[in-house]
């Protein structure tokens, strides 16, 4: 059950964290559009979080540098723009918080209570939080540090809308942006199968996606690949157990490097057996977390604890692995060469789908602040763009804090489509 608020919204401001995705402005100038309509001041936080973690000791918001007012003569032509209109960052004022008893700590919560000090001194009336799953957790974490405050504290109800092009998102099927990105490394893909053929040769392209492989499978299938490989393919023969700590047994799942590159080695041998040279195969960019550890040695991690994947560039190691497998089963050399996709796809011109989408996901911000007087939860769609709205406590662990990702079903007729698809691999 949603929690509801009894407040009359005149002051409402819109914050977007994390990477960008397609479609983030028809969100962004349709939540503004249906507020301002209502005559309701909006305003647009700039660079995510950043400014509102420093708030006390950076001193007073300034309009133009730290947040705008949206007017109709902003959002003018904005809803199929591409970029973000007030900018991103992943600041994570919450990341110190990974349980209820933390927001009892002063000091632990004190980036919350910065971020809620600055909100307060715009004086909103409620929060739009656009995101990704660090962001939604970030808003429950900061509606929870509101529920503890004294009874007479000012609060402003917080609604979320999901973003991702990884595509996620528990509690709604498809995010914006996850098409658009589609469609744009599809293309990429077709263009180097023309590119592979010409020097028969291959590309690993790694895609984005760091807990699932949505934006891999979408792309490998759309780009016609020869073959595509996202962390829930880590199963069976492909998946080993690591021992990460001697004197407790502690195990994690890993890739068998061994077996993977020769999946892959085999698919280049079936191909070649058709009379195809050439080929491309898509590999999510997730799988770097299930290297074996000599690989992740000294790799840094960001304010969500997650590695930086960039910098290992998976693409050119499985690419430089599967030359040299290549060589020694056949005695041959073959031409691979490994790239990393994604940043191009980000802020690609929105398609119709992401466009309506996102303009759906927008409006329901309005209506499930002014309509419903809802508080705490996310908008999400379903069958024909109708609304829904998920409370937080359906999607965040109540222990951990921690949201839930969606991965892609190996069962699913989904998964099922790139095997049909795909150059036919004996398992």
């Amino acid at each position: 059950m949603a929690d509801k608020h009894n407040l009359d919204i005149r002051r409402v401001a819109i914050l977007f964290a994390g990477g960008p995705a397609p479609g983030a402005n028809a969100v962004i100038s349709t939540a503004a559009f249906s507020f301002l309509e209502e005559g309701a001041q909006v305003f647009g936080i700039k660079h995510g979080y950043s400014r509102l973690a420093e708030y006390t000791a950076a001193g007073p918001l300034q309009e133009g540098a730290d947040y705008l007012r949206f007017t109709h003569e902003t959002l003018t032509h904005s809803r199929t723009s591409r970029g973000i209109m007030i900018g991103t960052a992943r600041t994570n004022p919450g990341k110190h918080v990974s349980s209820p008893e933390h927001l009892e700590d002063p000091e632990l919560v004190a980036p919350l209570r910065r971020v809620y000090e600055g909100l307060c001194s715009l004086e909103v009336d409620a929060l739009i939080s656009i995101g990704g799953d660090d962001t939604l957790k970030t808003a429950n974490k900061l509606k929870l540090f509101q529920d503890n405050l004294p009874e007479s504290a000012r609060r402003f109800p917080i609604v979320h809308l999901p973003k991702t092009i990884d595509n996620d998102y528990t509690g709604i099927d498809f995010t914006f942006g996850y098409f658009t990105a589609v469609e744009t490394l599809a293309e990429e893909i077709r263009n180097l199968n023309f590119d592979a053929s010409a020097g028969r040769s291959y590309f690993i392209c790694e895609a984005m996606g760091r807990s699932a492989g949505w934006l891999a499978y979408g792309a490998a299938i759309a780009g016609e690949a020869s073959m595509v490989l996202s962390v829930e393919d880590v199963t069976g023969a492909l998946a080993k157990e690591e021992v990460v700590n001697a004197e407790t047994g502690e195990t994690r799942k890993v890739m068998a490097m061994d077996r993977v590159i020769d999946r892959m080695v085999d698919m280049m041998l079936a191909r070649e057996r058709e009379g195809r040279e050439y080929g491309t195969i898509v590999i999510a960019e997730g799988l770097a977390e299930f290297l074996p550890s000599t690989h992740l040695d000294g790799i840094d991690r960001d304010d969500h604890g997650h590695i930086n994947i960039s910098s290992l560039n998976l693409g050119q190691m499985i690419a430089a692995l599967l030359s040299k497998r290549y060589t020694e089963r056949t005695g041959r050399n073959r031409k691979v060469n490994g790239l990393q996709m994604g940043y191009e796809s980000r802020c690609a011109p929105p398609i119709a789908f992401d466009v309506i989408l996102g303009a759906q996901l927008g409006v329901g911000a309005y209506r499930a602040l002014v309509e419903e007087k809802l508080n705490g939860v996310m908008v999400s769609v379903e069958r024909q763009f109708d609304l829904k709205f998920v409370p937080f406590t359906e999607l965040i662990d109540p222990q951990t804090l921690v949201t839930k990702v969606r991965f892609i079903d190996p069962k699913s007729d989904f998964h099922r489509l790139a095997r049909f698809l795909e150059t036919c691999v004996d398992s």
